[in-house]
């Protein structure tokens, strides 16, 4: 896990933002989005933009009443993540079913336009990834993701999905153990 680099620390980062430092939330929003984004993605959330947009209107909004570490701050934003996505799928459940084909196009990274093959190669490897996280029990794979795409200690995973930090460890051990039956059965290595 790399540490927030800010004039001052982390301390001072998260009281610019409070004060409303533009520089600090910008800081804050690079260090953390790219994470949640793919946390969301790995759940397979609608909107990944949308999503990451609410859970940092949601930490804009309640910035105010943290207190922690750096270490605790990232658990925290984390938290405000899960909660989204668990909103995003009761909001789907109760949703009429769109078909795949009325499903939008993925979005190109404009800097990547020009390069269909890193965009081909990125796409189906996100897709992978994504069929791959849709075969593990919701649980295992809530774990997985934080534990992997939101490089959460084992600690603070049990804090984001109000586990135990044993619940979590067997979680893991079963999901991983999941994975390598689909990868022993396709003949990938793990």
């Amino acid at each position: 896990m790399r540490s927030i680099e800010h004039t001052g620390g982390f301390e001072s980062l998260t009281a610019a933002a409070r004060d409303g430092d533009e520089t600090a939330w910008a800081h804050i929003f690079h260090e953390y989005a790219p994470a949640v984004a793919g946390y969301a993605r790995a759940q397979g959330a609608a909107d990944v933009d949308d999503l990451v947009g609410d859970v940092f209107h949601g930490v804009f909004r309640n910035i105010g009443s943290f207190t922690g570490t750096e270490e605790r701050f990232r658990s925290w934003i984390f938290v405000i993540a899960h909660h989204r996505i668990v909103d995003d799928r009761r909001r789907r459940s109760r949703a009429v079913v769109e078909s795949h084909w009325d499903s939008p196009e993925p979005r190109v990274n404009s800097d990547a336009a020009h390069d269909i093959e890193t965009t081909a190669l990125d796409h189906l490897g996100t897709e992978r990834v994504l069929g791959l996280c849709a075969r593990l029990a919701p649980d295992q794979r809530d774990v997985l993701t934080l534990r992997i795409v939101g490089d959460l200690t084992i600690e603070q995973i049990a804090d984001v999905l109000d586990k135990s930090p044993g619940a979590v460890k067997a979680l893991q051990r079963r999901g991983l153990g999941a994975l390598q039956k689909i990868f022993s059965k396709t003949g990938v290595p793990l």
